[in-house]
């Protein structure tokens, strides 16, 4: 988005120094507070959980690692007895970005594989079953079962999107199969996409969906709102784009507002995705064969699994959505990449690099019915 010497020179024209209001002791207790929220958030599943309500409670808080647009956790969940339900939590979504709420429902899928491989390594087998009513509950009971732990559970804790640049080096065939079997799943197919010709192609209809929204001063306005700039203001929300996790640098809220309105324009931020194409081993479009939010939570399901795939093979991922965020892009793009027939969901690159700091996670009991 912008760079770090970008952001001191903006800084020092604006009369920002070491003796300005977010000096070094600021800026240290921002790093502490973030660090140690980010330890709280990921940090492995409790052992020895004899208690009921604590099992599920953890279970839930697994769940809750799961990515969301924007990282808004537009999700809510009721606890039950024996039973687990997702809720969309409206007031927690983009209608900018996403007017359908189709992310939305994507995102509530994803939580609920976590959930499942969760419960699975906790000795629970679970059932979920959509209801397509008014709330759109997904519900999930739980049995008892013989605990499968498995490596897509394990790296739950170690999944994260990534975005920076990859290495540029090509995956072996055996990691590709895996990553196209865990991507495809009731309804839900997964198109992998590696040759440089097509993989240019995907990033033209990338360049055009990302000048259309940036153009969009409501999609700027949803964007900004969901920003954190320091690793104090991450902390105290729990929620959105920590500017760290993209390799931005961080500064007092005031300064990075002012920054986002004057760096984030689209050729920067076209040049950033073509980079990020460019040093990518592939791209994943998931496709749904049915237009509806059943299939949009099986789509945030077989993402999951594919992102957990990736993740305990020591490969990166992050989303390039806009080409099938922007409506009218969608069905051109679905011809060009071949796809006659369903709903392209989510446009997703992999490949290697390195760790970025984390996205953070509200309290549990603030996702709580």
């Amino acid at each position: 988005m912008w760079s770090r010497r970008q952001f001191i020179a903006a800084g020092a024209v604006a009369g920002i120094g070491a003796a300005g209001g977010f000096g070094f002791r600021s800026f240290r207790n921002a790093e502490l507070a973030y660090e140690d929220a980010a330890q709280r958030t990921w940090r492995p599943m409790a052992s020895g959980l004899a208690n009921p309500d604590a099992r599920m409670r953890e279970l839930v808080r697994y769940a809750a690692l799961a990515p969301s647009s924007h990282n808004t956790q537009c999700w809510r969940f009721r606890i039950g007895e024996r039973s687990v339900s997702i809720l969309p939590d409206l007031q927690r979504r983009c209608p900018a970005v996403d007017p359908d709420d189709h992310h939305l429902f994507v995102s509530l899928g994803c939580a609920a594989e976590n959930l499942l491989q969760a419960a699975a390594a906790m000795g629970l087998h679970g059932d979920p079953v959509f209801d397509s009513g008014a709330d759109g509950a997904l519900g999930i009971a739980l049995t008892p079962a013989k605990p499968l732990p498995s490596p897509l559970f394990e790296a739950i804790v170690h999944r994260q999107s990534t975005r920076t640049e990859f290495d540029g080096k090509p995956l072996s065939n055996d990691e590709l199969r895996s990553l196209q079997a865990a991507g495809t799943g009731n309804g839900v197919r997964v198109h992998m996409i590696t040759a440089p010709q097509a993989m240019a192609s995907v990033l033209d209809f990338v360049v055009q969906g990302n000048t259309a929204q940036i153009r969009d001063p409501a999609f700027v306005r949803e964007l900004k709102q969901w920003m954190r700039f320091n690793g104090a203001q991450a902390a105290a929300s729990g929620d959105g784009l920590f500017s760290a996790c993209s390799g931005n640098p961080t500064g007092p809220d005031w300064i990075g507002s002012r920054m986002f309105d004057v760096f984030f324009k689209e050729k920067a931020e076209n040049d950033k995705y073509a980079r990020h194409v460019r040093s990518s081993a592939g791209i994943a479009v998931f496709v749904s064969e049915a237009d509806d939010r059943a299939h949009w939570i099986e789509a945030g399901r077989a993402f999951q699994r594919f992102a957990l795939q990736a993740t305990a093979l020591g490969i990166r991922n992050a989303h390039l959505n806009q080409p099938v965020e922007v409506a009218s892009l969608r069905p051109q793009f679905a011809r060009a990449i071949g796809v006659a027939s369903g709903r392209p969901d989510l446009v997703v690159r992999f490949g290697r690099g390195p760790e970025m700091p984390r996205s953070l996670r509200r309290p549990l009991e603030t996702m709580l019915i």
